[in-house]
């Protein structure tokens, strides 16, 4: 007997490829029902040969639904997953709301599915950014240690959403057809569309990527930092971030200096990440071969590459690390969770509701 599977966000572009992944997935599934706003209720998208009609997201929209992923926005998640629980579904949450709760696991499954385990009926998706380079890392940290992580990413304008695509387009169309100068083209979106000033991405690389903090860093920078610490159960690994937009549609990039507690040598850390779960290394400068956006696109895994010792610091490793964001960063890393939980007996209705209904 298979799952009925919602999906909350269904239009949006990691709801899409949600879809896609469900419909290549493992996991055993009766029913999709695919949630959205009022204004999407009625159309349909189609899963496995047939068109699903579009539901409305309300309070009593999970009823009989065992897994619920959510991917329409921190305020959706706030207010909806609460109601999903109660329902008996199991929400698998790819927004950023739910991430330090700590009544809530933050699941990497290649990383740390053991923590799923103790779930109070939602489980949350880290960011985008910081699930590649978890895969990156994990087996270094599992044979070396961490002691210190310093990280600059290069992510594409996919993960600022469908409208952020379109502006980008716009404006290589302005500057390349109709010759407008690259600091003059119309943005409205970038860095981040709840700031108060917005600039082109097109020709350009913006070092802000979500609002800035008190400390002067963004919380996506700050997303790292925390999610990386309560992903690998170690608050004594020093974690910094420089995240940066630039101007690729999709495919998120980062530059990755670490320091091991052990001395490690590099053969056996290409080796310790061409073993890992999820991850493939591409790495032969001999013949240019190392991780590219454009090559990972599409793709599940994480792409690893150009690992070489820092010259200064014995510990010191530097790497480039690539994954698509719509997919590993966040619908695929979704429903693979929902695997996870299937194939460790997790499904099941959450007999005690942690979670405020708003």
């Amino acid at each position: 007997m298979g799952y009925t599977v919602a999906i909350v966000g269904a239009t949006g572009a990691v709801g899409t490829q949600m879809i896609k992944m469900l419909e290549e997935s493992t996991l055993p599934i009766d029913r999709v029902r695919l949630l959205a706003s009022e204004r999407s209720a009625g159309k349909t998208l189609p899963f496995n040969g047939q068109e699903i009609v579009i539901e409305e997201t309300t309070e009593s929209a999970f009823e009989g639904v065992d897994i619920a992923l959510f991917s329409a926005g921190g305020s959706t998640s706030a207010k909806y997953a609460p109601y999903a629980v109660k329902a008996g579904a199991i929400v698998v949450d790819n927004t950023s709301y739910f991430r330090q709760n700590p009544d809530v696991p933050l699941i990497v499954p290649e990383v740390n599915a053991h923590a799923m385990d103790a779930h109070n009926g939602i489980i949350a998706c880290p960011n985008c950014s910081t699930i590649q380079m978890m895969i990156a890392l994990e087996p270094i940290r599992q044979k070396w240690g961490l002691d210190r992580i310093i990280v600059s990413t290069y992510q594409a304008v996919s993960g600022a959403g469908a409208n952020a695509i379109n502006e980008t387009l716009g404006q290589l169309h302005e500057a390349v057809v109709d010759g407008v100068e690259p600091k003059k083209l119309h943005a409205e979106i970038l860095p981040c569309g709840g700031d108060k000033k917005h600039y082109p991405i097109a020709f350009n690389a913006l070092a802000q990527i979500d609002v800035f903090t008190e400390n002067d860093y963004t919380y996506e920078e700050m997303k790292m930092t925390n999610e990386t610490k309560k992903i690998m159960e170690d608050d004594s690994i020093k974690v910094s971030a420089t995240c940066v937009r630039v101007p690729v549609i999709s495919g998120h990039s980062e530059s990755v200096y670490i320091e091991t507690k052990e001395i490690a040598a590099i053969p056996e850390v290409k080796q310790a990440i061409a073993n890992f779960p999820g991850a493939i290394l591409e790495d032969d400068p001999s013949q240019q071969i190392y991780p590219q956006a454009i090559n990972a696109v599409g793709r599940r895994e994480t792409f690893v590459g150009r690992i070489r010792k820092d010259l200064d610091a014995e510990k010191g490793i530097h790497m480039w690390v690539v994954a698509d964001n719509l997919l590993k960063g966040a619908a695929w890393n979704s429903v693979q969770i929902a695997e996870s939980l299937h194939e460790r007996g997790l499904v099941r209705p959450t007999t005690e509701l942690k979670f405020e209904l708003k």
